[in-house]
């Protein structure tokens, strides 16, 4: 029968953490890089604004010096600031292809009905910044600079959201990321098509050719290797420079097409008898078939993002800032810009036009379906993303740049640059506004009513699981441990603290000895679930995780002593393995929720993707809590 029971049933839980280093996880170090990468980016445009005004001639002459690549008479030849528009850049795209595909296989958007409105929201918000635009416009020959005032800059975007936006990320930034990539992909088909001169047909089929051979190599179970995909990559952006369309758009389309999913077991399982048979006999070639095993273990979209998303937002972003914000200030030229139907419009279509556009159509699709299509977050938070979305940098100045030249190229980017400081200004002021309202109207308002998506497969039973804490607590902390894991012991007193902090949190242990990594963890487990028949599965939980050294039989044994439990049923049941059925549940749990390591924590159900440190788990389980007061 399994061990339950409060807080109190086990020993008391003191002393400090002692762990106060964060786990690396891509979810912490791609916010982390957000927020780094928007204070690199406005470096960048501070300093393109001061060089242009301190040199002019030398800012002109720089970026328009050409560099051609020549191979047998057939090459490309674009000055630096096309190669950074039309070449570097894609590499940005197609990060944010990889970050929307991996929401769409992980996050918020894998239930599909969630990006309905998000979607919606985003046509509404670009709909009504054109709209304005050409209302700014009508009847001038500006009016064909509309595409200017639509895409939000992601960069920008997610990196302001990191730094003033509300507590708990991860739904705000599926919203806003599903905006921002919808806003792209419309935007570059709109630079294909509305801003494309000339017309090539061979190169466009040139291009088709080459991304089908890359939808066939996905969908045939041979292996193939990242370069190939780069060289069908590279074939099909020049195929479409040629052809007259912006090429950029292939990055987004190529890391739109790449998986990403949780390391599975099996695999992991592989990846170790690859290792343990190189440190047996290290040779050349088990080293490569090792190798190759750790890298399947994870997803190509995950060691992509960590290979490219440093380099766009640290390097090429921020060279695309200094190439393309450069302009020319003086008091004449500003006060003309601000009559300016082209900087008005823009200014306008983006402070005003998107977040009006985001929070209208987000209501009017709300009502329309009659509830069934619901915002994943509160209305202030749409508000908010409607705000920041009307920071339309990188894309917008492309668009400017293929629109417009001179004087109206230098209005356009006046607009855009005095349009990410309205948005940025204007969001600000609206979370700190929300920040006043009382407790339950702010959670209401930020996280809204929508039930979070459920990853725990096999729901929390208090007959059946080990609890510790509180049987009715709003929050329901689950942890899939190995008694013998370094990481699972390290958590420990963070979980401890956590509880001995927060009086309304439950924790719930299931097991999940790594047999290949850990010979000990399952006799281990048999041990705890041995002692839970004797009513002190905490008790023994707590000494195997604070000796993690010795989980030797004996050491098993002389544990049962310490803890004063009947020897001789102690020994039985470890003898017979009779706790075997019960661990193997717990696995087969871990399995159906597609746990494949430890530690790994799901808070009211909803997997934990960040760092285990304490700071972080008190973030989510505050998050959790105010969850379960809106639901409530």
């Amino acid at each position: 029968m399994s061990s339950t029971g409060n807080r109190d049933s086990g020993p008391a839980l003191s002393g400090r953490t002692a762990w106060a280093r964060s786990l690396e996880t891509p979810l912490r170090a791609f916010l982390r890089t957000e927020t780094g990468g928007a204070a690199v980016l406005l470096a960048a445009t501070v300093a393109a604004l001061i060089w242009v005004n301190v040199d002019a001639s030398s800012y002109t002459s720089v970026w328009r010096t050409r560099l051609s690549i020549d191979l047998g008479g057939a090459g490309v030849s674009l000055d630096l600031r096309g190669w950074l528009n039309s070449g570097l850049m894609t590499f940005f795209f197609f990060v944010v292809g990889l970050e929307a595909r991996r929401e769409f296989d992980l996050g918020e958007l894998r239930q599909r009905r969630r990006f309905v409105l998000p979607f919606l929201a985003s046509i509404g918000g670009m709909a009504a910044a054109i709209s304005i635009y050409l209302a700014f416009n009508a009847g001038h020959s500006s009016a064909h600079g509309w595409g200017i005032a639509m895409s939000t800059d992601t960069a920008f975007a997610l990196g302001l959201l990191a730094l003033i936006g509300p507590p708990f990320p991860d739904r705000v930034r599926a919203f806003l990321l599903t905006v921002v990539v919808v806003d792209d992909v419309v935007a570059l088909v709109v630079i294909a098509t509305v801003y494309t001169e000339t017309l090539r047909v061979v190169p466009l089929i040139s291009a088709a050719a080459f991304f089908a051979a890359v939808l066939v190599l996905r969908s045939i179970p041979l292996r193939a290797g990242g370069l190939i995909y780069l060289v069908l990559g590279a074939g099909a952006w020049v195929s479409l420079l040629k052809s007259g369309v912006e090429p950029i758009v292939v990055g987004l389309v190529m890391g739109l097409l790449v998986y990403a999913y949780p390391a599975p077991r099996s695999n992991l399982e592989r990846a170790t008898e690859r290792f343990r048979e190189f440190r047996e006999q290290p040779t050349a070639d088990l080293a490569r078939v090792a190798a190759v095993e750790l890298r399947s273990a994870t997803s190509p979209n995950e060691r992509l993002q960590r290979l490219f998303h440093p380099w766009t937002s640290y390097v090429i972003v921020p060279l695309f800032a200094l190439a393309n914000a450069g302009i020319t200030l003086d008091g004449a030229f500003l006060a003309r810009a601000f009559k300016s139907p082209i900087t008005l419009g823009i200014l306008f279509g983006y402070v005003v036009g998107k977040p009006v556009g985001v929070l209208g159509s987000s209501w009017l699709a709300t009502r329309l379906s009659r509830g069934r299509l619901q915002p994943p977050v509160g209305w202030a938070t749409i508000a908010g993303v409607g705000t920041i979305a009307g920071i339309g940098f990188t894309v917008s100045l492309l668009v400017a740049t293929l629109a417009f030249n001179g004087r109206q190229l230098e209005e356009a980017k006046v607009g855009i640059l005095a349009s990410a400081l309205g948005a940025a200004l204007g969001a600000w002021l609206l979370f700190r506004a929300t920040a006043f309202l009382p407790r339950r109207l702010r959670i209401r308002a930020l996280l809204g009513t929508t039930a979070p998506l459920i990853d725990l497969y096999t729901d929390v039973d208090p007959e059946r699981d080990h609890v510790r804490g509180p049987l009715e607590a709003p929050v329901t902390l689950v942890e899939y441990g190995d008694f013998e894991c370094p990481y699972c012991g390290q958590a420990e007193p963070v979980v401890r603290e956590l509880l001995r902090d927060f009086g309304d949190v439950r924790y719930v242990w299931r097991h999940l000895p790594l047999s290949d990594v850990h010979p000990r963890a399952q006799l281990a487990a048999e041990a705890a679930e041995a002692a839970a028949e004797q009513g002190a599965f905490w008790e023994m939980h707590d000494l195997l995780l604070d000796h993690q050294d010795r989980l030797a039989p004996g050491d098993l044994v002389g544990y049962a002593e310490r803890l004063e439990l009947d020897g001789d049923s102690f020994m039985t049941q470890l003898r017979d393995h009779l706790g075997a059925e019960r661990v193997a549940e717990d696995i087969d749990s871990a399995d159906l929720s597609g746990v494949s390591g430890t530690p790994t924590f799901f808070i009211n159900g909803r997997r934990h993707y960040g760092a285990y440190d304490i700071e972080t788990l008190k973030d989510a389980v505050r998050t959790a809590r105010a969850r379960a007061t809106v639901a409530a």
